[in-house]
């Protein structure tokens, strides 16, 4: 086999998942929380932190989902979503939305955004989007948004996740 045919492939992982995983860990992130409205009108949301911008033009962001989630159908078949990026002051709500068996949304200050997305009260920004695309790489789904509107909060200093913790204070 020559060089160039042995290349046609990704050598196999020299590492385990858990030290991947950990590595991953080491690259500090904002952190979201992903809402949409099923067809049947029921309120989904989950705590993300791989959302990245794609383009300026036009306006592309992207985010991945584990294709194990079980709001995974409610996000493949609907039209709109939104992006909530927390601000420093929302870990309680990261963490409500990380969580399993708990009603999400309650007591949860959101109005409806495009498509009827909740956007969530409070978030540093927020994107709403248009469900462009999805791409299924591995064990995630990732989606592109293309954003319909997006609004800042002035001044918001930004929740960040870094090694398995989440970081509100952020020295210089």
């Amino acid at each position: 086999m020559s060089l160039s045919e042995s290349r046609l492939r990704a050598n196999p992982p020299s590492f385990s998942n858990a030290e991947f995983r950990t590595a991953l860990g080491m690259f500090a992130t904002g952190v979201t929380i992903v809402t949409a409205r099923t067809q049947k009108g029921e309120l989904v949301g989950l705590t993300a932190n791989s959302f990245n911008s794609v383009s300026l033009d036009p306006p592309l962001v992207l985010w991945s989902l584990s294709r194990a989630a079980a709001s995974l159908p409610a996000f493949r078949a609907g039209s709109h979503y939104a992006i909530n990026v927390l601000g420093a002051d929302q870990q309680t709500l990261a963490l409500r939305f990380a969580s399993k068996n708990v009603d999400r949304f309650a007591d949860v200050a959101f109005e409806d955004g495009a498509g009827g997305a909740p956007i969530l009260a409070g978030a540093a920004a927020s994107f709403e989007c248009f469900n462009r695309s999805r791409y299924e790489e591995g064990d995630h789904v990732i989606f592109v948004g293309e954003v319909e509107r997006c609004t800042r909060r002035e001044g918001a200093s930004p929740l960040l996740y870094h090694g398995g913790k989440f970081y509100a204070e952020h020295p210089l």
